[in-house]
């Protein structure tokens, strides 16, 4: 059976998607040759994007975050516009991100669970005052809120937890799905890889140009572009 068809059959479609999902977007992901991890700064970018980091060195963060982790000029893509399509026809019922660069909200999808949080958010350390992205963009060096404090974007660092109602929600999307369709991601990031565990319906699709864990056990494996594939999907309103 072919992806349209298994979308076809299906009336509560899960997304699950990663760093592949926005590259066609010109955001780089982080592992391929051209990566973020493979770029050369001062530090690793592993341990740049660190809590640790981040307390000790945010403005070295900041410089970095700024340069390499926000890229305002993207737009949604195929993939993006396809799934918000598939949403509103009633046959996507979420959208479970591994993804920082709010394109999943911009194409239109509304019940996107960012596992990994969002460049759109940023909140005072020491208030909790939420700071929007151009607040951001518009400060040099460490931005600080009127209270003095350093502002964080709301996204989930290493060494950090993910947070508990992103997880619940997308534990409770994957368990009541019909079928899965898991894209541009490698699946090597825990504990969000482990969330497809949960899930326990007909179809599992994997549209990925490399390989995945998840391979074995899916229905139809396609490597080849997420864009490209998803865009031409033909959407039929469900029921």
């Amino acid at each position: 059976m072919d992806l349209q068809s298994m979308i076809n059959e299906s009336s509560r479609i899960v997304f699950f998607g990663g760093a592949g999902v926005s590259t066609e977007s010109g955001i780089p992901d982080f592992r391929s040759a051209d990566g973020l991890y493979n770029q050369k700064y001062r530090y690793p970018p592993e341990q740049i994007i660190s809590h640790s980091f981040f307390l000790h060195d945010p403005e070295e963060f900041y410089r970095f975050y700024r340069d390499r982790m926000i890229y305002r000029e993207a737009k949604p893509n195929a993939a993006h516009l396809k799934l918000a399509e598939l949403e509103r026809a009633g046959k996507l019922s979420a959208v479970i991100t591994q993804n920082i660069d709010g394109l999943h909200t911009d194409a239109g999808s509304r019940n996107v669970i960012e596992l990994h949080g969002s460049i759109r958010r940023n909140r005072c350390m020491n208030c909790g005052r939420p700071y929007t992205l151009e607040q951001i963009i518009n400060t040099t060096g460490v931005p600080r809120c009127e209270c003095g404090g350093i502002i964080k974007p709301d996204v989930v660092l290493y060494e950090e937890p993910l947070d508990e109602d992103c997880i619940n929600r997308a534990i409770n999307a994957i368990s009541g799905a019909d079928m899965l369709i898991i894209g541009g991601t490698s699946l090597v990031v825990q504990p969000a890889a482990g969330f497809i565990g949960f899930f326990r319906g007909k179809y599992l699709a994997v549209i990925n140009k490399t390989p995945t864990p998840a391979d074995k056990k899916a229905d139809i494996v396609i490597n080849a572009s997420i864009g490209e594939t998803l865009g031409a999907i033909t959407v039929n309103s469900a029921g």
